[in-house]
């Protein structure tokens, strides 16, 4: 028999993969600006006016300078 909550986990999407520019360091918060003009933050650590990859609330690593362009459907 499978464990229902595993099951559950497995119908529930992955937080998604983003990335922003580093606008403001507070202690191990970090501020940051989406592409899209959005702001919102995330622990961990990084240097203002770089871009970093953001997951579920938590700096993944530092992201390419490559220009970014968004794509509305």
């Amino acid at each position: 028999m499978r464990n229902p909550y595993k099951v559950l986990l497995g119908l529930l999407p992955n937080p998604p993969l983003m990335v922003g520019t580093v606008i403001a360091v507070d202690g191990g918060t970090v501020t940051f600006q989406l592409p899209g003009g959005g702001i919102t933050q995330a622990r961990g650590d990084a240097i203002i006016n770089t871009q970093v990859f953001i997951r579920d609330g938590v700096i993944e690593g530092a992201a390419e300078n490559l220009p970014i362009e968004i794509i509305e459907l």
